[in-house]
């Protein structure tokens, strides 16, 4: 086992002493470039920003282990918002910032946030009037009707800062919510050891080849997991350069890699699939200095990497995690010898893993009881490690389910080879039975993939009265294609030509776009409730 050490011991650490300990040693170098306003922030101002906002927050009643809600696109203040919130002694919940009014009241209500800091644009046409906890709103740039500036928290403060009321691995760092497919979010309680022995894990030895020297864009949203402890945090801590914009656009990411110098970029499946367009294009820069890219968050299509290193001679490291586990479990090799994309790696240091054979796991059966899957053979991946999670928010019998006796219980369907790569199969959730065959959707949408007519794709499973379930797949084109009743033919044909019989899509949905998280999961639920409708042989999302 190649990973068997951390970068240092994150035993009693927090958080945000970690970082405004990068601040000190790396003084002058620049830690953040915000493409959104043009500003920059050295290592010293990053700091001297997040001691001052965190004693404007304290001096406005902001009380140790209360949670301060962030719902800001990606900039300077979410950045620093979120580790002023650590340095007061309170917990920050991050919010998608496309959320609407019903998305935004749930998350701060059953959060019980205290203090709210956003944007005036954000919150336009939200009515945050009834919320039992929130007393104060801060908005950043634009101006609301009954919120204060984030200025304010700027102006000199005398306040001192609390210290721990708990230890590192007690004390909440953060409480994302889990965006599932199914039911209400609910709230991810991460510890300031999670999240800084999950940064200790990621650039530890053998694991992700991240230095102090790295320019990392950020095209993902920091409120997710992935943006937050795979790039952020683990960029700042480093002394590394994290160069952000507020959402993803293709032609501006490309100006970046070369205006920036940018080295990597942690990314998601279909932003690759976007490069590859564009370089197939003639639109992606050839004397870029990219030198690696990170793919997370959603099943990476085996052809996509070979065809965008093809391409673009730029490698692809394949990662894997959940929020739960803050969110690394396992990540890929670069080195040639160990290079296997269409693979999500192997564990991280520390990162127990077994692969279960059982299909139908009796929840009252320990670990002990239950039988390894053959290497190759697929299996549910259960894991530990100092990454997992204290529990869910306000729900324990949702914490029994996944956390038993230590171990974290993923749902996702693995194979495991005699080498100790991992493949993801899919998520036990999304497997259609079909007249008792399984299918794993992203096996069909990664061979629909590799059609040239397919910008993207998304495939679930209908109930049918003979079969259980049939597959049914939605097909995004490229431009250049047409829909009809002949291309429809023609992409079943190839799946047909490609995978066995039960594995074919018996219907296919043309759609402009497949609908997606913001970090690039397929809404699976909502192509459900597409194919409850009348069916047609193209339909609008």
């Amino acid at each position: 086992m190649l990973r068997n050490q951390l970068h240092a011991d994150p035993h009693n650490l927090f958080l945000h002493d970690v970082v405004l300990d990068s601040c000190r040693r790396n003084g002058e170098k620049t830690a953040l470039v915000d493409v959104s306003c043009g500003r920059r922030l050295t290592f010293a101002e990053y700091g001297e920003e997040v001691e001052s906002i965190a004693r404007g927050l304290v001096a406005a009643g902001l009380q140790p282990g209360e949670v301060a809600a962030i719902f800001l696109m990606n900039s300077w203040e979410f950045c620093v918002a979120f580790h002023s919130i650590l340095l007061a002694g309170a917990v920050p919940t991050l919010l998608n910032p496309t959320f609407r009014e019903r998305e935004v009241r749930y998350q701060l209500e059953n959060s019980g946030a205290a203090f709210l800091i956003t944007d005036g644009v954000n919150i336009e046409g939200i009515h945050l009037g009834g919320l039992p906890n929130l007393r104060r709103v801060y908005v950043t740039r634009q101006h609301a009707p009954g919120t204060e500036s984030f200025a304010n928290l700027l102006k000199p403060a005398t306040a001192p800062l609390p210290p721990p009321v708990q230890s590192s691995g007690q004390a909440l760092a953060a409480l994302p919510y889990s965006s599932g497919t199914t039911g209400l979010p609910k709230g991810v309680m991460l510890s300031h050891f999670n999240l800084v022995a999950n940064v200790y894990q990621y650039i530890g030895p053998h694991a992700t080849p991240l230095s102090t020297n790295d320019k990392i864009l950020c095209i993902l949203p920091l409120y997710h997991i992935y943006g937050l402890n795979v790039i952020l945090n683990p960029v700042l801590i480093l002394g590394a350069t994290i160069v952000m914009v507020p959402r993803f656009h293709a032609q501006q990411a490309m100006r970046l890699l070369m205006e920036e110098e940018i080295s990597t970029a942690p990314l998601v499946p279909p932003v690759i699939n976007c490069f590859c367009q564009a370089a197939e294009a003639g639109e992606f820069p050839r004397d870029h200095k990219l030198k690696w890219v990170k793919s997370g968050a959603a099943p990476l299509p085996p052809e996509l990497p070979r065809r965008f290193t093809a391409l673009t001679n730029i490698l692809v490291c394949q990662g894997y995690g959940m929020t739960e586990a803050s969110p690394v479990t396992h990540v890929g090799y670069l080195e040639p010898e160990l290079y296997h994309p269409d693979s999500i790696g192997q564990p991280l240091a520390q990162t127990d893993c077994r692969v279960l054979s059982q299909s139908d796991i009796d929840p009252n059966d320990t670990i002990d009881d239950l039988t390894e899957a053959p290497s190759d053979q697929p299996g549910e991946l259960v894991m530990r490690g100092p990454q997992f999670m204290l529990g869910y928010w306000k729900e324990p019998q949702a914490t029994a389910a996944v956390l038993r006796d230590g171990w974290y219980w993923s749902g996702d369907i693995v194979t495991r080879d005699r080498e100790g790569f991992y493949r993801v199969v899919d998520r036990r959730k999304e497997m259609i039975k079909y007249k008792g065959f399984p299918i794993a959707p992203a096996e069909v949408e990664a061979v629909l993939m590799e059609h040239p007519a397919v910008r993207e794709c998304g495939v679930v499973g209908r109930a049918n009265a003979a079969a259980g379930e049939i597959p049914v797949a939605f097909v995004a084109l490229r431009d250049g294609f047409v829909e009809s009743g002949k291309l429809s033919d023609e992409l079943c044909a190839f799946v047909a030509d490609r995978l066995t019989h039960y594995k074919q899509p018996r219907e296919l949905h043309f759609v402009e776009s497949v609908p997606k998280t913001a970090s690039g999961k397929i809404l699976r639920r909502e192509l459900r409730n597409c194919i409850a409708q009348p069916r047609q042989t193209s339909q609008r999302l």
